[in-house]
């Protein structure tokens, strides 16, 4: 669970693995200006030492499994169809959204010339046949936009952008097929592993935060939280 990367606070990883090395060398894992494989195996020493995720019980599985039902379906498939506003460098994200929100309006007024528009408008090669994605499984699309997919049961245009790490959707759903509810018992680890790395991402963001606290840091990105250091 402590591999040195860049989820350690995403853009400031640089500023996280500072704080972390000095610790490391303060804790006598590390020299000073040692080679960088050096400190990140000292830092990843530290955290195995000073970060503690407990596993979950049974139970916290248990309540996570009932409290998302959608998210324990094998089976469900959805026939799509999109209209990609694709984020890429350079792009004005701001006037990027408004003309996503705009032609949104435009479909919920007309619903007929999404595949128009698709063709015209969206980034993705699924535009060419009027953005039709065919049909799709939970596991088929990305995380965030497998929710916006599978987490309700609406069909037909969606009124909402779905935002991904791809940039903004237009969506419309023309079916559903139901499936069925995985049992507990087969998806009880996977619940555990997500469960665990929720608690390390908290116990982490407060060790980092306590230890920019006393290196007098001021960013309020890296201060700690009031919680415990594991919750």
């Amino acid at each position: 669970m402590s591999s040195v990367n860049e989820d350690l606070i995403g853009n400031r990883a640089g500023a996280v693995r500072e704080l972390l090395a000095r610790r490391a060398a303060d804790a006598g894992l590390v020299a000073p200006g040692a080679a960088d494989d050096l400190v990140d195996a000292a830092i990843e020493s530290l955290l195995d030492r000073e970060v503690q995720a407990p596993e979950p019980t049974e139970a916290e599985c248990r309540r996570w499994y009932d409290a998302h039902p959608d998210a324990f379906v094998a089976g469900a498939l959805v026939c799509a169809r999109h209209i990609l506003f694709a984020v890429t460098p350079g792009v004005p994200v701001d006037r990027l959204r408004r003309k996503a929100e705009q032609t949104l309006t435009e479909l919920r007024s007309d619903a007929s010339r999404f595949e128009a528009l698709a063709r015209e408008l969206s980034n993705c090669p699924s535009g060419a046949q009027g953005g039709a994605l065919g049909q799709l499984a939970r596991g088929d699309a990305v995380p965030e936009f497998a929710d916006a997919l599978f987490g309700s049961d609406e069909t037909g245009l969606l009124t909402r952008l779905v935002n991904t790490r791809f940039g903004f959707h237009i969506v419309a759903i023309d079916r559903r097929e139901a499936g069925r509810r995985v049992p507990f018992e087969a998806v009880r680890e996977r619940i555990a592993a997500q469960l665990t790395e929720r608690v390390w991402e908290r116990a982490l963001a407060q060790y980092v935060g306590v230890l920019a606290g006393e290196a007098g840091v001021d960013d309020p990105a890296l201060a700690p939280a009031s919680s415990p250091l594991v919750q």
